[in-house]
């Protein structure tokens, strides 16, 4: 039988294991990283990052939804998510699931890709496969995980690992083909009126003056195009903000209300569901 201080020893680690971890360090900027445990109560909702994210999943089974695709992946899978396409993992009923995720600034990603030798004018190429078997790939992240965490590891090791890894990824995974489809300009301006003003209260009609069009087409036509309604996408921005800001170490009510958010409360609630973490668990001692 366990002492009471084992059992506390035991409950402590099993809380550390639920609660997620965030990596950064000022000096390598253009990468974060995030890992957990024991992620079986973490639960997402659909959102997405204007940065380039890759994962491990190092434990357990998830549903992985990657735009329009639904897959289930379990340990030793590889996700690739292109900036702002819309995702969620989530764990699989009552099993054990546990994860490592990194988030690529895209500026930094599309000059390395300049210099492995695609065109400047392009700007960043999205990746063509969302999913990944293999073992080098899946090998390859968790050492460079381990890496950056290691507090004795200097900066040029560090960021020398980054470079080289997603050389690496660049070179193994396909390109997306550059589409010719016509973009919708209205529906692109109710996206930038949205970027431009989402810290504000905003009204539907204010976007759809801006777009002009109609409510009902403009619901229906953004959710196809952006895959989350015009309110997901305020909310969404909002949560980015307010990312950035908690990783300047401000003040969350400070984040809140600078982002829009009728209060702390309601940014906690919106954080829990886009970041599934708390905005003090994300904050860190930054």
């Amino acid at each position: 039988m366990a002492s009471s201080s084992q059992s506390a020893h035991h409950s402590a680690a099993q809380s550390a294991d639920t609660v997620p971890q965030f990596w950064r360090d000022g000096a390598l900027p253009f990468v974060e990283a995030r890992a957990i445990a024991d992620g079986r109560n973490v639960r997402y909702g659909a959102h997405a990052h204007s940065t380039f994210s890759i994962g491990a999943v190092t434990g357990g089974h998830s549903t992985y939804l990657n735009g329009r695709s639904l897959e289930h992946v379990g340990a030793g899978a590889i996700v690739v998510i292109n900036p702002d396409v819309v995702h969620a993992c989530n764990p699989a009923k009552d099993t054990p699931w546990a994860y490592r995720m990194f988030y690529l600034d895209v500026d930094w990603l599309a000059r390395l890709q300049q210099e492995l030798g695609f065109s400047p004018k392009q700007g960043f190429r999205a990746f063509e496969q969302t999913l990944s078997l293999r073992a080098d790939l899946f090998a390859g992240l968790n050492r460079l995980y381990a890496l950056l965490t290691d507090e004795h590891a200097d900066t040029l090791h560090k960021e020398s690992a980054v470079t080289a890894y997603f050389s690496m990824l660049q070179q193994t995974l396909n390109p997306a083909p550059v589409t010719g489809r016509e973009p919708n300009h209205r529906l692109a301006r109710a996206a930038e009126y949205i970027d431009g003003n989402y810290t504000r209260a905003l009204k539907l009609e204010d976007i759809c003056a801006a777009a002009e069009l109609s409510p009902s087409y403009l619901i229906r036509a953004f959710r196809e195009q952006y895959g989350m309604t015009p309110h997901a996408y305020v909310v969404n921005r909002r949560i980015e903000f307010s990312r950035t800001q908690l990783r300047r170490g401000r003040a969350i009510a400070e984040v809140a209300a600078d982002a829009g958010f009728a209060d702390q409360a309601h940014l906690q609630r919106a954080f829990r569901q886009f970041v599934a973490a708390t905005p003090g668990q994300y904050r860190g001692n930054a």
